[in-house]
């Protein structure tokens, strides 16, 4: 197996693909189009989001046997056509899934206790108690859209809290111990939290819109460490300005470039709103993106092609 890496991983990957008896080859620098040129040389791909792979890349990578995406989803890559190809593709949530759901749980509690908003004046030597006032989070009804991976190690996170947590998927009967799933209408009346935990597709880009705000039967916190995308962020702003949405926690933005790896271009309207709002709580795609994740989920692919070709 000859495999070319196009992005910098943990060491792990090398080394035990090395192991394997697999052709390391690594390119961090050239571009798609240079890449395109010698991609039919080698059996497997090792990348993270550094561009698409795409129809045209696939038709180019004759001998391609792999795709080993290091991270949870497969959104960057025309997974159909691979598909048709016959190329097998192995992404990598179970090495986050821990890392996202700490996150999460982390900008809840800092958004219901206002603790960025009082580190902010407390360093310029405000000292503001009542204005600081937060919420608890025992006796709320915190709502999970998605509930795969990151959905269920979020739930997991929950527990001791105090909570009622539920779920709602597309999917039949993935509820469990920590989570109870539910039709959409019941998630919309007993939400207090919403938090997104689904891939972005047709079906989920911009299901956070107007429309969905105004379902929900009570206002409430909006959690999104998915995809930046699945959130209509004029729409968001316009719930944080009439008080339907008490804060929201993004990790993720609508005006990110596909790949995640560089600060996005555009910087509209309801982007400056957002820098401003003091109930509004930004990362930069980081709520997978811990030390002990990077090894994890190279650990993951490391696994999954060992499993399906040695």
């Amino acid at each position: 197996m000859k495999v070319l890496h196009l992005d910098t991983n943990h060491e792990l990957l090398i080394e035990q693909f090395a192991k394997l008896g697999f052709q390391n080859d690594e390119d961090y620098t050239s571009t798609k189009e240079e890449v395109e040129k010698k991609i039919h040389l080698y059996d497997g791909i090792i990348i993270r989001s550094r561009f698409t792979i795409d129809q045209q890349f696939l038709d180019k990578a004759t001998n391609l046997k792999f795709i080993g995406r290091v991270g949870a989803g497969l959104e960057n890559i025309d997974t159909e056509h691979a598909k048709f190809k016959g190329v097998f593709m192995a992404s990598a949530p179970e090495g986050n899934r821990n890392a996202v759901g700490e996150h999460t749980l982390g900008m809840l509690l800092a958004l219901l206790n206002q603790m960025c908003k009082a580190d902010r004046q407390v360093r310029k030597g405000k000292w503001k108690r009542e204005q600081n006032r937060g919420f608890e989070l025992e006796g709320k009804t915190v709502g999970i859209i998605g509930y795969g991976n990151m959905g269920k190690a979020f739930a997991k996170k929950l527990k001791g809290f105090d909570v009622e947590v539920i779920c709602y998927d597309i999917i039949g009967g993935v509820g469990d111990e920590n989570a109870r799933q539910v039709g959409i209408m019941e998630f919309q009346q007993r939400s207090d939290v919403v938090s997104l935990h689904v891939p972005q597709t047709e079906s989920t880009t911009g299901m956070i819109n107007s429309e969905f705000i105004e379902a929900l039967h009570k206002p409430f916190w909006l959690l999104n460490t998915a995809r930046g995308k699945c959130v209509v962020t004029k729409d968001l702003v316009t719930g944080l300005k009439s008080g339907k949405v008490l804060g929201a926690g993004l990790d993720v933005l609508e005006y990110e470039k596909k790949s995640f790896e560089n600060m996005f271009v555009q910087k509209p309207k309801a982007f400056k709103y957002l820098r401003k709002a003091n109930n509004v709580l930004l990362t930069p795609h980081v709520a997978g993106w811990t030390v002990e994740s990077k090894e994890k989920l190279a650990q993951t692919i490391v696994d999954k092609i060992k499993e399906r070709f040695c």
